[in-house]
């Protein structure tokens, strides 16, 4: 990417990525490359930013599917759903790192800004 003079970079929520995350995250810093993630840990560990289905709700949401299966219902008749719970995290401290401003509109839209 660095070779192609990419001007960012948005990286999927897999496995790998998010196991590698504070690999990942350094490789961007060191070479300036903003970018985007699909979880929130990697904007945690230090990425810019990320947007993704909120893994809580995800988690809350399948409890349901526990519940009604614990009481009998058939895994098979039960409705596969999407995410429907969105989250934006911005880390403040990454994109000064990388001189860039986050307009204060975006800011007030973020379910999370890290500063720290």
């Amino acid at each position: 990417m660095i070779k192609a003079r990419a001007n960012g970079l948005a990286v999927l929520p897999f496995g790998l990525f998010i196991r590698e995350k504070g690999r990942l995250v350094d490789l961007a810093a060191k070479n300036r490359l903003p970018a985007v993630y699909g979880t929130r840990e990697l904007a945690e560990a230090g990425g810019l930013m990320s947007y993704g289905p909120d893994g809580n709700d995800l988690f809350r949401r399948a409890a349901t599917y526990v519940d009604r299966i614990l009481k009998g219902a058939r895994p098979s008749d039960l409705p596969v759903e999407q995410p429907t719970k969105f989250e934006l995290v911005i880390n403040v401290k990454t994109a000064r790192a990388l001189g860039l401003t986050i307009p204060r509109s975006v800011l007030a839209r973020a379910d999370l800004v890290i500063e720290r």
